[in-house]
C-alpha cells in the first residue's frame, strides 16, 4: 500500500464517508439557513420557542396529557397520588370558605359568636390534621402495594398539597369523578 496523502486526491473520489443522502444534505442546509445570525433575533426564536412549550404544558396541565406535564407531576406514581386525592373529600380543600365564614363571625361584635369563630378555628384545624394524617396513612400503604420497586419520594406531600387546594383549582385538573376510584 503506498502513503495517500503523498499522492494528490482525485477530486471526484469520495472524501472517507459516504456522500450524505438527498433528503438529509437538504434539511442540514435548511437547518444551517435558520439558524439566527444576530443574537436580539436568537433570544426572539427562543422566547417564542419557551411560549410554545409553556402553552403546551398549561394545556397538558388542563387535559392530563403526561407528555408535556412538569417534572414534579410526571410518573405513575405521582398520578396515582393524585387520583388518589381527587376521588375523595378532603377536609382541608374546605378551609378556605371555612376560613372565610370564621372570619366573619370573629368581626361581629357580638363576644358569643367570637367564642363559637374561636372554637371553630380549633374544630377546622384539628380536623385537617385528623383527615391529613389518615390520608397519608392510607396513600403510604397504597403506594407501597402498588409501586414497591419505584421511588416514592415526595409522592405522599405531593398529594397532601393537592388536597389542600380545592377541587376546581387543582393543576392538573382532576380527571375523574369523586368516589370513582382507590
Amino acid at each position: 500500500m503506498t502513503d495517500s496523502s503523498s499522492e494528490p486526491r482525485d477530486p471526484q473520489a469520495p472524501k472517507g464517508r459516504p456522500t450524505p443522502k438527498r433528503a438529509l444534505a437538504q434539511s442540514q442546509r435548511r437547518s444551517v439557513m435558520n439558524t439566527p445570525t444576530t443574537r436580539k433575533e436568537a433570544a426572539k426564536r427562543q422566547r417564542d420557542e419557551r411560549r410554545a412549550a409553556m402553552a403546551k404544558q398549561r394545556e397538558a396541565l388542563a387535559s392530563g396529557d403526561e407528555r408535556y406535564l412538569p417534572a414534579r407531576d410526571k410518573g405513575p406514581v405521582r398520578k396515582y397520588a393524585r387520583e388518589f386525592v381527587d376521588s375523595r373529600f378532603c377536609v382541608a380543600e374546605f378551609f378556605l370558605p371555612m376560613a372565610v365564614i370564621i372570619l366573619v363571625l370573629s368581626m361581629v361584635r357580638v363576644p358569643q359568636l367570637q367564642n363559637i369563630a374561636l372554637l371553630l378555628w380549633l374544630f377546622v384545624i384539628v380536623l385537617i390534621v385528623v383527615d391529613s394524617v389518615a390520608t397519608v396513612i392510607r396513600l403510604k400503604k397504597r403506594l407501597n402495594e402498588r409501586f414497591p420497586d419505584e421511588n416514592k419520594k415526595g409522592a405522599v406531600a405531593y398529594a397532601l398539597m393537592r388536597s389542600l387546594q380545592m377541587r376546581r383549582l387543582r393543576l392538573p385538573k382532576p380527571q375523574g369523578k369523586r368516589g370513582g376510584r382507590s
